[in-house]
């Protein structure tokens, strides 16, 4: 077994080879604390035949073993991959793929397991880094060794893979892989972080990337195999200068067509056609050289003539209209357009009942805000088959949703679970960011009270790494994100950035170029923010009229189990007699949700009378419930007794309690006192006017009570008593 360990944060990372999966062609331990990452690296015996593209599988699964737990379900055992799993897995594709070699078609799997969980650290950038490691050390061939950490922002200070409760506190959440030279790929979301506070953790994670990368590639050079030769097919180049000149004015024209379907059209149509004009055996090597031709055509477009192909300035955003409202029984929706990117965004308003229990192998959690992306194919005029979310989908939806998770309302603020949905009905160009505005337009449609509005904007880069020149340009579409350098998408407040996604192709871009991009990108996001504000600035005041109402009540920690009742009995009695939904929550926070206001009243008057506690100095109308020599206990509201002291019943001496009160009746009280362990002390005697008290019936609230109460008033010690005669008491006090 070979080892080597380097210190990283607050612990050991270490990599080992050499004792599992042994058959793999790569294997990597990859371990931190006590989380441990097995990742493989396998290909193919041979080259497959006939294919012009990288067959790259990436694979990573979670089981519940690592942390001792068993599934929960019908079946225990793993089923469908989750999302973490899903987004685990493109984290690892993103930063490999382009560092395969032209001309590599050997099927290749990376697979990741995680093997051992603890509660600190977190997987995926453990698997990242094992990937890169066991490529590394496999005869697969790979240009360049990456690695990948994770940066947070906790209490001023940049911390490289920060544990579980540092990320709770952590002002960002940035996952970036990269090798010893450049950055290749930054995942992040963000509380509103400033462009330099997000340079400034770019700078923290590759300064820390440098050191695994130097670790792996000191392990390579001792257990690293020979790897398999690869050569790109040659052109002939007189072919190759044929080609071009006959293409380049033709799709050079074609490309500079703005609309996109028009363009694709002219595009193919002019590419068949000049196909066609060759041989049948040169008519794939054609084709390459028009694939290649086609790139050259925008960075000659950008870097030489300092236009793009669609005529637009390099920071110049598309028209933009929305329009919101627009499905009439959707609590919130829009459509948002830029350019020809399309997205019917909604917002729908829920109980804790519809919010997502998450299993993982850290715990299980709710959540309480969900973003689903879809993207149908009649978006970009195909025809599929309709099926599950993919893994583009997933990821898109988890970028929008990271972007507008920092503005979501408390939940003691708005009670609520959102979920929205953006379905792409066009698209040419970041429908995610697309999905990010709309997203928090349907919520302010949906009166969901967000801190502030969140737009995104794609962002690109068009580079010549022999010559230096670079161009940065402003909402990406068609070619210049396909063929472009960099995919740099930036999403946020006009306060800050909340969510950025970064892909890039080149070998390296300086911070000189990401400070470009990301100053250009707040001017992109500002100007879009501006137009989304002239359809709707804020939130509405109130939900929608086909939103449940939910009214939040707080009541005393102890007097949950009341409301509760003994098996749920009385909470599911107040929902059958009023058919509200009530949560219930451990601080003693009930939630009443309903689309009838008169029964949520109804529901919250009767919790109240359940948890309802004496107030001091208040008056109450109470029943005897028994009677002791010393005076009677009064039950002054539901369950709750207090003590009428004999001294406190009247303005006179009481001889006999008995005489006074009988159990059962109804008597007018005041609470003079409640001791710390919650006994109440009453008195009648501070009712009753000076004076008073020949007929102790009367309370002293005054002779209106008696008035509208005349058969209270009777002398209970009168003959229809049968008692016999009064007793003598002497003379009155």
């Amino acid at each position: 077994m070979y080892r080597r360990e380097l210190k990283i944060g607050s612990s050991t990372l270490s990599i080992e080879t050499g004792k599992l999966a042994k058959q793999a062609d790569g294997a990597i331990i990859i371990r931190q604390g006590d989380t441990m990452v097995l990742v493989t690296a396998c290909r193919a015996a041979s080259a497959r035949e006939g294919i012009d593209f990288l067959p790259l599988t990436v694979d990573y699964r979670e089981s519940t073993y690592a942390s001792g737990k068993i599934p929960g379900g019908f079946f225990k055992r793993e089923g469908k991959p989750a999302d973490k799993e899903t987004l685990t897995c493109r984290l690892i594709d993103r930063p490999l793929r382009p560092l395969f070699p032209a001309g590599w078609t050997y099927e290749t799997q990376i697979v990741g397991m995680l093997i051992s969980a603890d509660t600190d650290n977190d997987s995926d950038v453990l698997a990242i880094t094992g990937a890169s490691a066991a490529l590394a050390i496999s005869s697969i061939p790979f240009e360049k060794t990456i690695a990948g950490v994770r940066v947070g922002l906790v209490d001023g200070q940049f911390v490289v893979n920060p544990t579980y409760t540092q990320r709770k506190v952590s002002k960002m959440d940035l996952v970036v892989a990269g090798s010893a030279d450049a950055i290749m790929m930054v995942e992040s979301g963000a509380n509103e972080a400033t462009e330099e506070e997000m340079i400034t953790a770019l700078e923290t994670a590759h300064a820390a990337i440098k050191q695994i990368v130097a670790m792996i590639d000191d392990l390579k050079k001792e257990v690293g195999k020979a790897k398999v030769s690869v050569s790109a097919k040659v052109i002939d180049a007189a072919l190759r200068a044929d080609v071009e000149g006959k293409a380049y004015e033709p799709i050079a024209d074609a490309m500079r067509i703005k609309d996109k379907l028009e363009n694709y059209a002219k595009v193919d149509a002019t590419i068949a056609g000049i196909v066609k004009s060759y041989p049948e055996e040169q008519q794939a090597d054609v084709k390459s050289i028009i694939g290649g031709l086609k790139e050259r055509i925008l960075r000659e477009e950008i870097l030489d003539r300092g236009q793009r192909l669609d005529g637009r300035r390099f920071d110049e955003i598309r028209p933009i209209w929305t329009e919101v409202g627009v499905l009439p029984r959707a609590h919130g929706s829009v459509v948002f357009t830029r350019g020809e990117t399309q997205a019917l965004v909604t917002a729908t308003l829920g109980t804790d009942d519809d919010a997502q229990k998450i299993e993982k192998v850290d715990g299980e959690s709710y959540k309480r805000f969900m973003l689903h992306y879809n993207f149908p194919p009649f978006s970009v005029g195909e025809v599929k088959f309709l099926r599950g979310p993919g893994r583009r989908e997933i990821g898109h939806g988890a970028l929008a949703e990271r972007a507008l998770a920092p503005v979501m309302p408390s939940q003691e603020q708005f009670p609520y679970t959102v979920r929205v949905v953006s379905d792409i009905l066009e698209s040419n160009g970041s429908s995610s960011m697309a999905s990010v505005c709309g997203g928090a337009m349907s919520m302010m449609d949906a009166g969901v009270p967000i801190k502030a509005p969140v737009a995104g904007v794609a962002m690109g880069l068009v580079m010549n790494e022999e010559n230096g020149k670079w161009a940065v340009l402003s909402d990406i579409a068609g070619a210049e994100d396909h063929y472009g350098d960099m995919d740099f998408k930036v999403a946020g407040t006009a306060a800050g950035i909340t969510a950025l996604q970064m892909d890039i192709k080149v070998s390296g871009i300086t911070m000189d170029i990401m400070r470009k991009a990301l100053e250009q990108a707040r001017q992109g996001r500002m100007h879009i923010l501006g137009k989304m504000a002239e359809t709707l600035g804020t939130s509405r005041a109130d939900i929608s009229t086909f939103a449940p109402r939910i009214i939040t009540i707080k009541i005393p920690v102890e007097k949950i189990r009341d409301v509760i009742g003994s098996g749920g009995k009385t909470i599911r009695s107040i929902v059958e007699r009023t058919g509200v939904k009530i949560d219930v929550e451990d601080d003693g926070r009930i939630n009443i949700a309903s689309s009838d206001d008169a029964a949520a009243q109804k529901a919250i008057s009767i919790i109240q009378e359940l948890t309802a506690t004496p107030e001091l100095d208040k008056v109450y109308m109470g029943s005897v419930q028994r009677i002791t020599d010393f005076g009677a206990f009064i039950e002054v509201m539901p369950g709750v007794d207090g003590l009428l002291h004999v001294s406190e019943m009247a303005n006179y001496r009481v001889a006999n309690v008995r005489d006074e009160l009988k159990e059962g009746e109804q008597v007018e009280v005041k609470v003079i006192n409640i001791d710390p362990s919650g006994k109440v002390r009453l008195s009648r005697k501070v009712l009753l006017k000076e004076g008073e008290g020949t007929s102790p019936k009367y309370p002293g609230a005054g002779d209106a009570f008696a008035a509208s109460n005349p058969s209270y008033g009777d002398d209970r010690r009168g003959g229809d008593r049968d008692r016999g005669p009064r007793r003598d008491r002497g003379p009155r006090r």
